[in-house]
């Protein structure tokens, strides 16, 4: 279940307007047994920390650190457009010079270095398949955008020895296994065919839940080409997430119209 961190700056990165009431914070909340008091402390402590920022009094939104976050995880839906061909070339990323010492900068590096799907070859060398549209340019700036650092080299990378070659390609060996593809369809599949029978309140928790998890294993999906990857079930996938991500949304304004009205 989520805490009402998660659940707070997730609400808001979907919101209409890009806002939310601290009064539609606590009716959601609520669905999942988070107290009152528990979601106004959150709410402080994200303001606090510059997580988000009050609009006007009883509103808020996210702040500018978590805004270019958000702006790149809302590319969730169209990511299968910025994909290229893979001529065999990489897309390289340094981090061996850069500082360790700040646990929050640290968390933002490797953060930015999931969401682009890069992993670790040498001792500070990360790399991912040069599949993706604009090559290592528009990592590089996806990369610092999303808190990797701007001193952190990034580049294109080719021509590596065959003992390199061989343990590059098995980086992702257990990242995007066809089974999970093909069981997150049945399962959302299954819901929405079922989503009818329940009540509003836990349609909005159950339909919460299952997005918010499915939505996480696109963003986190390296996006591979083939053959390191099944390119046509990630992509029967990400359909099924874009329908059901529809009625959730439907769901959830719902929702919030009934808790005015």
């Amino acid at each position: 279940m989520p805490n009402a961190r998660r659940l707070i700056l997730n609400l808001l990165g979907v919101a209409e307007g890009g806002v939310l009431s601290v009064a539609d914070a606590l009716r959601a909340c609520a669905l999942f047994d988070i107290s009152e008091n528990s979601v106004r402390v959150t709410l402080a402590r994200l303001a606090q920390s510059g997580l988000v920022e009050l609009v006007e009094r009883g509103v808020y939104r996210l702040g500018s650190e978590r805004r270019r976050i958000r702006d790149d995880v809302a590319g969730w839906r169209t990511v299968e457009e910025r994909l290229v061909r893979w001529n065999g070339d990489w897309i390289a990323a340094s981090t061996g010079g850069l500082s360790r010492s700040d646990r929050k900068v640290l968390r933002a590096r490797e953060r930015a270095l999931s969401m682009l799907g890069m992993r670790e070859l040498d001792n500070g060398l990360f790399i991912r398949p040069d599949n993706l549209a604009g090559g290592a340019g528009t990592a590089r700036q996806r990369l610092i955008a999303l808190g990797l650092g701007e001193e952190a080299a990034v580049f294109r990378a080719a021509d590596f020895d065959p003992n390199r070659q061989k343990q590059a390609l098995g980086l992702w060996e257990c990242d995007t296994p066809v089974m999970a593809y093909r069981e997150g369809v049945q399962r959302l599949e299954a819901w929405l065919e079922d989503m009818a029978n329940l009540q509003p309140e836990i349609a909005a928790r159950e339909s919460f839940l299952l997005g918010d998890d499915a939505i996480r294993q696109i963003v986190f999906d390296p996006m591979l080409p083939a053959p390191l990857a099944d390119e046509a079930a990630r992509h029967d996938f990400i359909e099924a997430v874009k329908r059901f991500d529809d009625q959730g949304r439907r769901i959830w304004m719902e929702f919030f119209s009934a808790s005015v009205s």
